[in-house]
């Protein structure tokens, strides 16, 4: 299981993460109001602005305070490293 660290010691496993999105557009809002209505958001900002919205397959909403392309970063060096380990 590979874990994707989202800022502040908080993991993610990379399995089942389905999307890495901007917080920005009024779709992804509705999601992440959606997502805390129904008691699936995760709030892993630390009170800082959200600058990622990670979705999950298990239909959570994880919500993370460093960039979506700094996620992703981590996400493919994370492939690398297990490649060079087998």
């Amino acid at each position: 299981m590979k874990l994707i660290n989202i800022g502040f010691g908080n993991m993610v496993s990379a399995g089942r993460l389905v999307a890495i999105v901007s917080p920005e557009s009024a779709p992804i809002k509705r999601i992440i109001q959606e997502a805390r209505d129904r008691g699936v958001l995760v709030d892993a900002t630390y009170g800082r602005r959200t600058r990622a919205v990670i979705i999950m397959d298990s239909d959570h909403v994880v919500l993370s305070a460093i960039q979506p392309e700094t996620v992703a970063g981590r996400m493919s060096s994370r492939d690398g490293e297990e490649d060079e380990d087998a």
